[in-house]
């Protein structure tokens, strides 16, 4: 018999970045639902300090945001070495082709239209963790 305690998974920590405070509260309950640890940020500003102090292992960012846009912020953080590989997952109310194509210049791996429903929130996540592993 082993003496090792069993395995225990390790929560999946998820930023969402969005100065919809509706927005961040639906992305937050859906993702306690699904068994995420949620961090919330409500601008890039915010953002950065929270992807720095918590080491996300997957960001949901809004495009459209007041003083530093999704596209800025997206960008930042993959600038950054110690952040790169971390998932950016784009979110936006406008379902363009340019905003898609934007996302991806700026390091974005994916791109959830908004109203995002519970359903569609948890498969983005499932779907990026098991690419990480």
């Amino acid at each position: 018999m082993s003496n090792q305690a069993p395995a225990v998974p390790v929560a999946i920590r998820v930023l969402v970045i969005d100065d919809s405070n509706t927005i961040r509260r639906s992305a937050e309950i859906f993702l306690k639902q699904g068994g995420y640890e949620v961090l919330l940020a409500e601008d890039g500003f915010d953002a950065l300090s929270k992807v720095n102090d918590h080491l996300p292992d997957l960001i949901f960012c809004d495009i459209l945001m007041p003083r530093l846009d999704g596209y800025q912020t997206c960008a930042i953080i993959k600038r950054n070495a110690k952040f790169a590989g971390v998932p950016v997952i784009m979110l936006s109310s406008k379902d363009g082709l340019f905003d898609k194509a934007r996302g991806r210049m700026v390091g974005s791996e994916d791109y959830l239209t908004k109203p995002f429903t519970k359903d569609q929130l948890l498969q983005a996540v499932e779907h990026h963790r098991r690419h990480a592993e």
